[in-house]
């Protein structure tokens, strides 16, 4: 990626018929420990978020994933649900500590069991699996043994990939190796509101580049295992950073915020190498003499796609005294996600916002969606994640009214369509999430789902977006209107 400046094709004008291209692909996503539950049940050991959730004062009210939505035991039950909807495709991640309890050795069974049955029941439902391997639920041991900071885990993570490929190989043909690899880093091992909970900057980029590396050497594992049709990715929240004003050193500081959420992972993985400007900003911490050589070659792989997950835009200024980084929407905490960003000032945007607290701007999405056609042109794109939270409650006559979300979703899913019709290769849509369930720091507070769960009882109830979503699903075309409840 280049620079966060410069200017993007204006959108299209609407017109009345919003269609999407035949062959365009709805789905909807979700979180192994966001819904699973079943924590200890077949083998499965801790991950990095078991422990995270279970120390006090990590997760609001004390949640933790123990349960969930108990998608382990009510997975069919969600599959159902999923064929109602008319999806095309389901985005589902592995726990790895489920199928491999230590991050080392051989998988557990009962654990590959359980996707193999799972995957067997989407199929047969005509809905696509796809896989991510990785949705930040680290084996405890391997943080015990340092985490994403140290080089071998990037190992145990192309054995695992290794073995995921050849369980369930036969049945998937999209597999993403990373979600949110910023997430894990960044959040993770700089401001420590995500699993696992440390606070240093220097950990964080050696977490950063391991990660792309681990992501270098899943592809390179999945592909020896899987057949010629499969297809290879990764997810990234890339964002999108706006500069407060056209001052010189506002726009730096969107330059300089844009190097750490966004081409720290771009650069490598697409470009072939990490961005000058990064380490020049960043050489107060690191000399990044972690990085060895051939490391860059092995990120460097062919992929079929880009993963893009979008929510809300990223608006910075230079600060005018220390960083305030507490607008930037990750968390609270006194330590920084954005190492060597000492100068850079976060600001909310104006206008609504979800339960969240996130700006509801689908111009945001667009605008990303088209500079990410103009720097990568031959590397098509899929929105693997979009949604909002909501303060849902289900009515008086058992019905989750929610007209906000599908405001939310219209309003996005016309800037991907705007977004085609200028020529971005945008293959699918994949909306966050299936299930409300547990929001990681925020516990289950908030929710996302298109699906109701009532947290006591495990009861899924349809919202009213469910609804509209699954028009759109099945006609490949927004209805007029903007959105209104129906």
């Amino acid at each position: 990626m280049t620079t966060v400046t410069r200017r993007v094709a204006p959108a299209p004008e609407h017109t009345d018929a919003i269609r999407f291209p035949q062959g365009f692909t709805w789905g909807t996503a979700t979180a192994a420990y966001q819904i699973e539950g079943a924590a200890s049940a077949d083998g499965r050991t801790p991950s990095i978020w078991d422990t995270y959730s279970h120390t006090a004062g990590r997760v609001r009210n004390g949640d933790t994933g123990d349960v969930a939505t108990d998608h382990y035991h009510r997975w069919r039950e969600d599959v159902a649900i999923m064929a109602d909807l008319g999806v095309s495709a389901y985005r589902f991640s592995l726990s790895w500590s489920r199928v491999q309890p230590t991050g080392r050795g051989p998988a557990v069974q009962k654990g590959l069991d359980f996707y193999r049955a799972l995957t067997d029941a989407l199929l047969e439902k005509g809905i696509e699996p796809v896989v991510t391997l990785y949705h930040w639920d680290l084996p405890q041991d391997l943080e015990d043994a340092g985490g994403w900071p140290e080089r071998v885990t990037t190992d145990r993570f192309a054995d695992y990939a290794t073995l995921a490929a050849r369980a369930l190989g036969d049945r998937v043909k999209t597999w993403t190796t990373l979600n949110e690899p910023w997430c894990s880093a960044f959040l993770g091992y700089g401001s420590g509101v995500h699993a696992p909970g440390r606070t240093d900057p220097v950990a964080a980029l050696r977490a950063a580049h391991h990660l792309n590396l681990a992501h270098g050497k899943a592809v390179q594992a999945l592909r020896a295992e899987l057949p010629s049709h499969a297809r290879t990715s990764i997810t990234l929240n890339v964002h999108h950073v706006r500069a407060l004003t056209e001052a010189a050193e506002d726009v730096d500081a969107a330059r300089r915020i844009d190097a750490l959420a966004n081409r720290v992972f771009t650069g490598p993985i697409l470009e072939g190498q990490y961005p000058q400007d990064l380490l020049q900003d960043t050489a107060g911490l690191s000399d990044w003499s972690f990085v060895q050589d051939g490391d860059v070659a092995t990120i460097h792989q062919p992929l079929d796609f880009l993963g893009v997950n979008y929510y809300t835009p990223t608006l910075v200024s230079a600060a005018t005294d220390e960083a305030s980084h507490g607008s930037d929407g990750h968390g609270a905490s006194e330590h920084s996600p954005w190492p060597g960003a000492d100068r850079v000032a976060f600001h909310r945007p104006a206008g609504s916002t979800t339960a969240m607290g996130w700006a509801v701007d689908p111009s945001g999405l667009y605008d990303l969606l088209m500079r990410l056609t103009a720097d990568f042109p031959t590397t098509p794109l899929m929105i693997t994640e979009n949604g909002a939270a909501f303060d849902d409650y289900v009515n008086p006559e058992g019905e989750v009214a929610d007209p906000e979300r599908i405001a939310y979703l219209h309003g996005h899913l016309s800037a991907v369509q705007r977004a085609i019709v200028a020529g971005a290769d945008v293959r699918g849509y994949f909306l966050w999430s299936l299930l409300d369930n547990f929001e990681w720091g925020y516990g289950y507070s908030k929710r996302f789902g298109a699906v109701y769960v009532d947290y006591p009882t495990g009861r899924r109830i349809p919202k009213a977006s469910a609804r509209w979503y699954a028009d759109v699903a099945r006609t490949g075309a927004l209805p007029d209107g903007g959105g209104e409840n129906r």
